[in-house]
């Protein structure tokens, strides 16, 4: 039987994670065949785990502290180890996100991270940067341990802003952005999130480009996450916090209301291939003669009557 590898606590918090679960399995004598039983994990992967090789998913420290009586403290070292596991400026995001109150966002190119599916999350990071299967599958967590602050006890309000660009770039291709639009349909109003879409006819507006995150926090302060390839922004002065703003709420008053989204949401979906269609199956879909719903068509009229055809940025 070969000894187990010595393990170093402050290394990092993904250490301590796995040292505290060590020691937890072992005071209770338990073997790494006794907690797979209990946890919906390998024995291989747990075993990592332990080392701090591999970050489990979100839903395991919940399942630890209810077993080993920790009172949280496996909830809370897998928060810093989230924390670490991500670029600066977006940990401070993920950090702002599980303490808002109020969070708006503008996708302007994909989905945003809180509505994501796990296919449609695990496709971008495939394709995003040059990295192993196993960073892949890290991301990938903390992805979606990200999402569990919409399914808290007290969930902050999600607004969202979705540009049709959003919805049209077929990632991860038929199946997967299927199951991603279909999700989409069931979150456009609940009491918690509202979906609303902004369709190509609106034009040019002041927020293309990107994606932002407008975060409402306890205080009733509210900063500004701006999010481009590779990189992203937090803002807290309050002039540059209030363009964007102002941007969001103009938009916000031009897009399509949520039956309408959901609506539009549906036609996309029976446009989409089947999952078994070659790409020569089937024909592209021209935008110029595709038939789409055409809410809100006073919208685009009043809006450049009122701006005189300039631009809002």
């Amino acid at each position: 039987m070969s000894q187990e590898k010595e393990l170093d606590p402050l290394g990092s918090a993904r250490q301590m994670f796995g040292a505290r679960l060590r020691r937890m399995r072992k005071a209770k004598g338990w073997s790494l065949d006794v907690l797979e039983a209990k946890v919906p994990l390998s024995k291989s992967q747990l075993a990592r785990v332990e080392r701090g090789a591999y970050l489990p998913p979100e839903k395991l420290p919940a399942l630890l502290d209810d077993l080993f009586g920790t009172e949280g403290l496996f909830a809370e070292l897998y928060v810093f180890a989230c924390r670490e596991a991500v670029q600066y400026g977006y940990g401070l995001l993920l950090d702002h996100e599980r303490r808002a109150v109020g969070i708006k966002e503008y996708a302007g190119v994909l989905i945003p991270g809180l509505l994501q599916t796990e296919g449609y999350a695990r496709a971008l990071f495939r394709v995003t940067a040059a990295r192993g299967e196993a960073w892949q599958e890290e991301q990938l967590a903390i992805r979606m341990a990200r999402q569990t602050v919409l399914r808290g006890e007290n969930p902050p309000h999600h607004a969202v802003l979705l540009d049709e660009a959003a919805i049209r770039r077929p990632i991860g291709g038929p199946a997967v952005m299927r199951e991603q639009l279909e999700y989409l349909v069931t979150m456009v109003e609940t009491p918690s999130c509202v979906i609303q879409l902004l369709p190509f006819i609106y034009g040019e507006h002041g927020m293309l480009g990107g994606a932002v995150h407008l975060l409402t926090m306890p205080d009733n302060r509210t900063v500004a996450y701006e999010e481009s390839t590779g990189n992203g922004t937090m803002m807290e002065a309050p002039d540059r916090v209030q363009r964007h703003v102002r941007h969001w709420d103009r938009l916000w008053a031009y897009a399509m209301r949520p039956q309408e989204t959901a609506a539009f949401l549906h036609q996309v979906i029976e446009e989409l291939p089947s999952s078994t269609a070659s790409p020569t199956d089937t024909a592209p879909v021209d935008p110029l003669t595709r038939t789409t719903p055409t809410p809100r068509t006073d919208a685009f009229n009043v809006r450049h009557a009122t701006l005189g055809g300039k631009s809002e940025s």
